[in-house]
């Protein structure tokens, strides 16, 4: 069994910096599960101390149901992928993917049967004589992969391993990625500050702020149905537009938006509240208003369109040619609506 558990986990430094904040969190047995936030929330640190890199201040670490707060990071059976490949640049693509192997003692025809079987896995049979130096950064991050296969690990641990290959480059990675979870059939942990990777990437994510976890969830849900604000903005475009609540629906400045007595109830207890709308539902639904174009951008067949809505700077994804200055007709519903709570952010709807 290769699933991960982390029990009121903590990490604090000089007892006064709090980095991680009482994580609670179950991985599966093979599940792929990504850590997203911006930078310093704590999801590489968590990724090091499951690694056994970095110490706890608290809680425990369980892999396959053993306590490994203790256990030396190389009887831990789990393999590390850098953001930075951390290939040695005197060896051989052979030789950097057999290190481990070497390593623990394993014999040669051993080692050379499970190297080329990776090689062949990564499309590196071609390049296995070549030195670091010599390839690019698509090869290198398939070496710094096939090190970490070769060793049948039970847990896979990444480490914002695609940031720095090209756009190009870190799609067709993401693909491989994936397919290599499927082959291998293990737990994968993989950390990113990268939205689009969490979203093509996880069978859940794990959304983090200053060393707190915001929510877990599956993409779809992750995405739909956010718990704050702070998810909300954080994955996916979010407009977050201030709302006053009557006992009709909502007035977003100017604008009345009707909403169904099951919803209005459970709304009517706040004065204020924030509205949040995704860009590319400001062109659906029965209300219609007006906005002056500021800003456009070219996304290949859509465009962006910035403008000011009830006080809020906003935005939608248009299809057509939208100049700055345009006058353009957008339109909204209840039903693309999100609602949350003026003071804490929290979403008010359970779903």
């Amino acid at each position: 069994m290769s699933n991960v558990s982390l029990k009121n986990l903590c990490k604090s430094y000089d007892k006064t910096k709090t980095i991680i904040n009482n994580i609670n969190l179950e991985i599966a047995d093979k599940e792929f599960i990504v850590l997203v936030g911006a930078s310093g929330c704590g999801k590489s640190t968590i990724l090091r101390m499951i690694a056994g890199l970095e110490d706890i201040t608290s809680g425990e670490i369980l892999i396959g149901n053993n306590v490994v707060n203790h256990v030396h990071p190389k009887d831990r059976d789990i393999a590390f992928v850098f953001q930075s490949y951390a290939l040695y640049p005197h060896m051989s693509v052979y030789d950097n993917i057999a290190f481990g192997l070497k390593m623990r003692k394993t014999d040669k025809n051993t080692i050379d049967k499970k190297v080329r079987e990776v090689a062949q896995v990564l499309n590196l049979d071609q390049l296995l004589n070549r030195k670091p130096k010599e390839l690019s950064g698509g090869q290198r991050q398939r070496v710094a992969l096939g090190r970490a296969m070769v060793r049948n690990p039970k847990v896979f641990l990444m480490d914002e391993p695609l940031s720095n290959l090209d756009a190009k480059l870190r799609v067709q990675m993401r693909a491989e990625i994936k397919k290599l979870h499927k082959r291998l059939d293990t737990t994968f942990i993989y950390v990113t500050h990268d939205q689009t990777e969490a979203l093509t990437m996880g069978d859940r994510i794990v959304v983090l702020d200053k060393g707190i976890i915001q929510q877990v969830d599956t993409p779809q849900k992750i995405y739909s149905y956010p718990a704050n604000t702070f998810v909300a903005g954080f994955i996916g475009q979010m407009n977050f537009i201030n709302a006053k609540v009557n006992e009709n629906g909502l007035m977003l400045g100017e604008v009345f938006v009707p909403l169904k007595e099951e919803l209005l109830v459970k709304l009517l207890n706040h004065n204020e509240i924030i509205v949040g709308i995704r860009p590319e539902n400001m062109s659906y639904g029965d209300i219609e208003f007006s906005a002056e174009v500021e800003i456009s951008e070219m996304l290949g067949s859509e465009k962006i369109a910035y403008f000011d809505f009830a006080g809020a700077k906003c935005s939608a994804k248009l299809s057509g040619d939208y100049e700055i200055g345009t006058e353009i007709k957008l339109h909204i519903s209840q039903e693309n609506m999100l609602f949350f709570d003026k003071e804490t952010g929290k979403n008010l709807l359970d779903y």
